[in-house]
């Protein structure tokens, strides 16, 4: 079998294919393969924000605490299934280990980095390439009914000027001015004019598009079996018995990266963590921009033909179940903040797994010890904020130019 100077990416969600698309247009051919839709898991059904605004880290001081109050019920924004799971256990300590002040602010550097340069990198993407993909860039808003709640995030926020992203803060009558669609009752809010939003399962669709339209091959139903290394490259075996062989491949499995690199004898800590959504038709009063409704962490998604109501945060493995109390809890959470909640008709309801590693950045690089093979997974909840500056340095790394910002923070390297 002839080894293809192709780089061959594995994984057609957001990340994957905002790589291949990189890659193909900076003239490096491409073949692309996912074993479902393109974006057809992970990418389908999340809030599609992009989020400049959440460059504050997860493991933040007190979140121990919250996290350890929120087990307690399995409805909580953030929780744990009691199972024996020693993998788990030991991210989870890695995360608590990273919850003092000191490293919070130290973590917040390369994770803003990312999500604003991939900000301006995507605005650049859909005006040259004509995306249509219900792209803007009209803010997201912090909404608060819990004042010392409110007065704690300022403090927090205000960190994020050094690093080049706007906040405002929104009195409670300002809130409610600039926002109809919220109830009477909330205490105020942050805004951050320089977030956006997009629709992602057409972002992902665009992304598809454009990189066929450049030369590379993309295949659908082509599920790896096995990936192995050979004496000239790696080799791709599929389900259905074919086989690719390349110099070059890229892992950008999201959430089933760990278990690939598993079986070349790689131990990254990226678990699975579940998140929800619920999209209805438009209701008649709806947000005027994305919101985050802070005190159930309920993030809120209006588009011209449909809403979303999404978010939460659930360790329980690779269980691939729609769990009713999950889903309850966010419209009980749009009930309490929202005039109007849901939408007059339910389109669907769905669960995607974020891939999540324990310092809150993803693996981007070549990965040592394993010449020819790369990886960009581990993006947590910020797959489609991070697309564009993901593909943009693994195309640098790639193809020997400098990337625009380090990518030391995020070398595969520091697990191992």
């Amino acid at each position: 079998m002839a080894v293809a100077d192709e780089v061959l990416v594995l994984g057609g969600g957001v990340i994957g294919l905002a790589c291949a698309q990189a890659l193909q247009e900076r003239g490096v051919p491409v073949r692309l393969l996912e074993r479902d839709r393109l974006g057809a898991a992970t990418s389908h059904g999340n809030c599609g924000t992009l989020t400049p605004s959440h460059a504050l880290p997860l493991a933040a001081p007190g979140m121990v605490a919250t996290a350890l109050r929120w087990m307690l019920s399995p409805g909580a924004p953030f929780y744990v299934k009691p199972r024996v799971d020693p993998a788990l256990w030991a991210w989870l300590l890695r995360f608590a280990r990273r919850c003092d002040a000191a490293t919070f602010q130290a973590a917040i550097a390369p994770k803003a980095a990312l999500l604003t340069t991939s900000q301006a990198l995507l605005d650049d993407l859909v005006r040259r390439r004509g995306l249509d993909c219900g792209h803007a860039r009209d803010g997201l808003t912090y909404v608060y009914r819990d004042a010392s709640r409110l007065e704690r995030s300022v403090r927090d926020h205000a960190l994020l000027a050094g690093h080049g992203i706007a906040v405002e803060r929104l009195d409670a009558d300002a809130l409610l001015a600039a926002e109809p669609a919220l109830k009477p009752g909330v205490a105020g809010g942050l805004h951050f004019p320089g977030d956006g939003h997009l629709r992602p399962e057409r972002y992902a669709a665009e992304l598809g598009r454009i990189a066929r339209s450049d030369g590379a091959v993309i295949e659908e139903g082509a599920e790896v079996v096995e990936l192995a290394p050979t004496a000239r490259g790696w080799r791709a075996r599929l389900a259905d018995g074919r086989a690719h062989e390349a110099r070059r491949v890229l892992l950008a499995t999201g959430p089933w990266a760990a278990r690939m690199a598993a079986r070349l004898g790689r131990r990254w800590p990226i678990q699975p963590g579940k998140g929800y959504s619920i999209t209805y038709d438009r209701p008649a009063l709806a947000p005027r921009r994305p919101l985050v409704l802070k005190d159930r962490s309920v993030c809120v998604t209006a588009w011209a033909d449909g809403f979303r109501l999404g978010s939460t945060m659930e360790f329980a493995g690779y269980d691939d179940r729609l769990t009713r109390r999950r889903l309850d809890a966010l419209e009980r959470g749009a009930a309490e903040a929202l005039r109007e909640p849901v939408g007059p008709a339910k389109r669907e309801e769905w669960f995607g797994w974020r891939p999540m590693t324990w310092d809150d950045l993803p693996l981007l690089g070549a990965v040592p010890g394993a010449p020819g093979l790369w990886v960009a997974a581990g993006h947590g909840m910020m797959g489609v904020s991070m697309s564009a500056a993901t593909g943009r340095i693994l195309t640098d790394l790639l193809t020997g130019v400098a990337p625009p910002i380090d990518p030391a923070p995020y070398r595969p390297a520091r697990f191992g």
